[in-house]
């Protein structure tokens, strides 16, 4: 299948969407449900007939993509502490990728997680707590770490912890999709072009 400049805008819409949500639990200790659904919707996606789809209806990455929008254009002001968290990310991606058991094991805990989903909605804490125990047993183990800064209170809280965990997961997972459509790195400051035209081609879609 040939993948779109838009799938690889999406995609990285996808990580910067997971981390955004990050920061406002880390900073505020709460997080609009909103934002937070298509990302841990996305975990659970492996059979879509596009990469849109993945986070569900049109525009569900919107916040990302408006994130993202504003960094290439540098409307925003830079937010080094997003920044950080996404490198890191796309970092344990391909480290991930050479652990083949570990990769099992993600795949499978996912499964197990599915099944809640019979029970329980996409944000439910016993289905959070689930995911966030896979991230624990496996991403959180490799290098480099995720260093999520925010206020202490906020992030001593266990259902925080598990929401933020969560959100890391669906993260990777973001990450791995970007690679898997043919992103890489680079392609961020030498197809800023590319990347405008799809934010500003998705915003508009998502609109309508």
């Amino acid at each position: 299948m040939a993948y779109t400049g838009k799938d690889r805008f999406v995609a990285l819409a996808g990580i910067y969407q997971s981390v955004l949500c990050v920061r406002q639990i880390a900073r505020q200790g709460s997080v609009d449900t909103g934002t937070m659904t298509p990302c841990i919707y996305s975990l659970f996606q492996t059979d879509v007939e596009s990469v849109p789809e993945i986070f569900g209806a049109p525009g569900s990455v919107n916040a990302g993509a408006k994130e993202l929008l504003g960094q290439l254009t540098g409307k925003q002001p830079r937010e080094m502490e997003l920044t950080r968290y996404v490198i890191t990310l796309l970092k344990l991606e391909r480290v991930l990728a050479g652990r083949g058991q570990l990769i099992e094991d993600i795949g499978s805990g996912i499964e197990d997680a599915r099944n809640k989903l019979d029970h329980f909605p996409m944000l439910h804490p016993n289905l959070l707590a689930h995911l966030a125990d896979i991230y624990s047993r496996t991403i959180s183990r490799l290098q480099p770490r995720v260093m999520v800064q925010g206020d202490p209170h906020f992030l001593q809280l266990p259902d925080n912890q598990n929401r933020i965990r969560a959100l890391l997961l669906a993260g990777v997972r973001s990450a791995w999709l970007w690679r898997q459509v043919g992103g890489r790195r680079w392609q961020i400051l030498f197809r800023r072009k590319e990347l405008l035209t799809a934010a500003l081609d998705y915003l508009r879609l998502s609109q309508h």
